[in-house]
């Protein structure tokens, strides 16, 4: 005989079934089962998934709105990239006639280009405007959508389920570490599960920097993900994985756990009530932190995300340190910060339409 007894801090349930001897080595046991977590189950499951569908909606929303400006990012971290080629493939020129030897004029015999001046971010988006067309803004737009479906959507619903398993019901708040560790948590894991869009939005958002004949003219995200796949393998759609979740964990942790502490404390010292006013504050807060915080992995990521790697030739690049080394071996500590203009100025926009969408998404779905 099995007895199997279910312990509830409100009731006390048991019940016994029997079984033959000959399917179980043992005749009796004893199981205490605390069902308390588990008294609405459904209820639990739908306050989960409503934190993902939240996060999910108010993500795209932003993500969408302020691609402009996350395109102009791109392109200005991209400024500066010297790939040295080759010696041996380098173009000789030789002059179209000959001079006597005692002349003793020498001619070079390679041709030197200057590197392109650097242009702020508004030079930029107008650039683009004039030479590729205003719809050129939105180059990846679809690749951000996916984006933010895949990485957004799974680090704000599993930041949310986190939140509620972690906030103490005596004051109703979460300590900033355990926010801090949250946001962690949930960043490496959305992440890993949104590289692929990632890497494909890197490239779509850059290739109008390319010449004509190097670009890759990808028609929509699954256009490249495919192209990806076929000519580099499928490992390409996780290029830079690791930078992509360090960066996800940094920017998950600064942006979600100083919106919610900065939220508490104007509510706390009642500087502004609950309302649009304090989520916007609280945004900005957010938006500077995770800018300052996440800028130099988001450089080193977006070079390495979109260099070209070719069979029998040597990459750019080896890896994430490889091109930190080499960026500030040619362009200086400061390279690691380029494109913070365009970044803050993005993540602010960013994270307001993010937090304000989301706080009027949870009034709406509240009954739900």
């Amino acid at each position: 005989m099995i007895l199997l007894t279910l312990i509830n801090t409100s009731q006390l349930t048991s019940f016994t079934f029997f079984n033959s001897l000959s399917k179980f080595p043992f005749n009796q046991t004893l199981c205490l089962i605390d069902i308390s977590a588990f008294e609405n189950p459904i209820g639990n499951y739908n306050m989960g998934l409503k934190g993902f569908a939240e996060g999910g909606i108010a993500s795209i929303i932003a993500g969408a709105s302020t691609h402009p400006l996350d395109l102009i990012k791109v392109r200005m971290q991209l400024q500066g990239e010297s790939h040295i080629p080759n010696p041996s493939a380098l173009q000789s020129y030789r002059p179209a006639f000959s001079l006597s030897s005692a002349a003793n004029i020498s001619l070079p015999t390679t041709l030197d280009v200057p590197p392109p001046p650097r242009v702020g971010p508004l030079s930029i988006g107008l650039r683009i405007i004039q030479s590729e067309g205003a719809n050129a803004l939105f180059s990846g737009v679809s690749a951000t959508m996916l984006r933010q479906t895949l990485y957004s959507t799974t680090r704000m619903g599993l930041y949310d389920v986190l939140k509620h398993k972690w906030t103490d019901p005596a004051t109703n708040n979460m300590p900033l570490g355990h926010k801090i560790v949250a946001g962690l948590i949930a960043g490496a894991v959305g992440a890993a599960v949104g590289n692929p869009a990632d890497v494909a939005m890197v490239r779509m958002q850059a290739d109008g920097r390319l010449p004509v004949e190097q670009r890759r003219n990808y028609k929509s995200v699954v256009d490249a993900l495919g192209q990806m796949s076929k000519q580099e393998g499928v490992a390409s759609l996780w290029r830079g994985s690791g930078l992509t979740v360090n960066r996800a964990m940094i920017v998950t942790a600064s942006q979600l756990a100083t919106y919610d502490q900065a939220k508490e404390m104007i509510l706390e010292k009642g500087l502004m009530n609950d309302g649009i006013g304090t989520h916007v504050t609280a945004s900005f807060a957010a938006g500077f932190v995770a800018s300052v915080a996440s800028n130099p992995i988001d450089v080193i990521k977006t070079r390495v995300m979109n260099m070209k790697a070719e069979p029998g030739v040597e990459p750019p690049y080896k890896g994430a340190l490889d091109c930190a080394k080499k960026t500030v071996r040619a362009e200086g500590p400061m390279a690691l910060y380029k494109g913070f203009i365009p970044t803050i100025s993005r993540q602010g926009p960013f994270t307001v339409v993010l937090f304000v969408t989301l706080e009027q998404v949870r009034k709406l779905l509240k009954d739900f």
